[in-house]
């Protein structure tokens, strides 16, 4: 007989393993952390020639693979993970289960970087498994509880597994798939921010202004909404299929247009009490002004593709990655959920090290590429010196200062 509600949550609250491992967001949000502050750095020493790489694929490649299935990969981990158990009513991946699968990203990493010394098949192997185990889990747990209604994000993430396959096909030289595997990752990741922010956004955002007396917003997965959800889904298909044309940049235009009038309508602009929600505004502005910018890069208008690419990248993916995390630790450990100063300077971070980026494709310099470089590893070394600590501890009792 299935498990009541009370049941299941008596059954967390006698959870007896490591407090590391209880759920999803513990481990793999940072991990996430830590790998993005290690990465860039590294990215930029081996771009200047400072060290040496000799891994699975091309150090230019080796950069954009490791944002997307490195450092991307284990902030979707962790908030999936993290999030089934609301959506189908069962327990948690916990224990030594999720440590295997933090494990299988840790081994990813490695394998990739030591690919030239284990050879391209191998690490391919090696990198791939931790997608599948999460797809496999993902499943399991989606059709063990019947929520259908999140399919979308199981096929998101098969998505995944297939775009980081093409990038290792192309790094072995069976097929060159290097380019479509850019492009199929970045789109999936940007209909998962179009998704799950389109939900997390308004409720977040509904549930201050209640707070607050503040207005009446749109309600999530309006009919508008949709419309946009499925105009991006086009849009991006055209871009992954036919990349760069007159076609592609009009329905990326029109994508990015839909989806700032979709952000309008949840008034962020009237969030700035409360800078947890201010900054998943932010991040989904990217998300719109990003598509617009990379449609009007292919017509050769005012903005480079890869200016475009990093609004979309650094913009959209990390700063709503670092809102997620930074929020969802705060309310999955007990805590006030407020923005102190040392997140706002997290924020204020990962904003420069855009600003930063971008700058560069208009004045080109080895040191602005390392100020950014170097902002982007500040905000997430500090979201992990922040937030590591609330991870490892259980949460605060109440009248426990948290």
């Amino acid at each position: 007989m299935a498990a009541t509600n009370q049941e299941r949550l008596d059954l967390r609250r006698h959870y007896a393993g490591p407090e590391f491992l209880k759920e999803g967001f513990r481990p793999l949000f940072i991990a996430a952390g830590v790998w993005a502050a290690l990465a860039a750095p590294l990215w930029v020493a081996v771009w200047t020639g400072t060290i040496s790489y000799d891994g699975a694929f091309a150090p230019q490649v080796w950069h954009v693979h490791e944002m997307m299935f490195g450092f991307i990969a284990a902030a979707v981990g962790g908030f999936i993970l993290t999030a089934i158990p609301n959506w189908t009513g069962r327990l948690p991946v916990r224990g030594w289960p999720l440590a295997g699968l933090a494990l299988l990203w840790l081994a990813g990493r490695a394998a990739v970087w030591f690919g030239g010394a284990i050879g391209a098949v191998p690490a391919a192997v090696i990198d791939l498994l931790y997608l599948t185990a999460l797809v496999a889990c993902v499943a399991n747990e989606i059709v063990a509880g019947r929520n259908w209604k999140n399919a979308p994000v199981l096929v998101a993430i098969s998505l995944l597994v297939v775009a980081n396959a093409l990038f290792h096909l192309d790094a072995a030289e069976i097929a060159a798939t290097g380019d479509i595997a850019l492009r199929l990752s970045l789109s999936v990741m940007i209909l998962l921010i179009a998704l799950i922010g389109g939900r997390v956004v308004p409720s977040f955002t509904r549930n201050w202004f209640a707070k607050n007396d503040g207005p009446a917003i749109a309600a999530p997965m309006a009919v508008f909404d949709r419309v946009t959800i499925v105009a991006s889904v086009a849009a991006l298909a055209v871009w992954v299929i036919a990349a760069a044309n007159t076609a592609s940049a009009a329905v990326l235009a029109l994508a990015g247009v839909l989806h700032l009038i979709r952000l309008a309508r949840w008034r962020g602009w009237q969030t700035t009490g409360e800078g947890l929600v201010t900054i998943l505004h932010l991040g989904y502005f990217w998300v719109g002004a990003g598509l617009v910018l990379l449609g009007l890069s292919m017509l050769d208008v005012a903005v480079t593709r890869t200016a475009a690419l990093h609004v979309l990248t650094i913009g959209a993916m990390g700063t709503m990655i670092l809102a997620v995390m930074t929020r969802a630790i705060l309310g999955h450990t007990g805590r006030a959920l407020h923005m102190g100063r040392g997140t706002l300077a997290v924020y204020a971070l990962v904003t420069a090290a855009l600003v930063l980026r971008v700058a560069n494709e208009f004045a080109p310099s080895a040191d602005m590429v390392w100020s950014s470089a170097l902002a982007w590893s500040a905000a997430f070394g500090l979201f992990v010196w922040i937030y590591a600590s609330m991870t490892f501890r259980a949460p605060p009792r109440p009248g426990q200062d948290g």
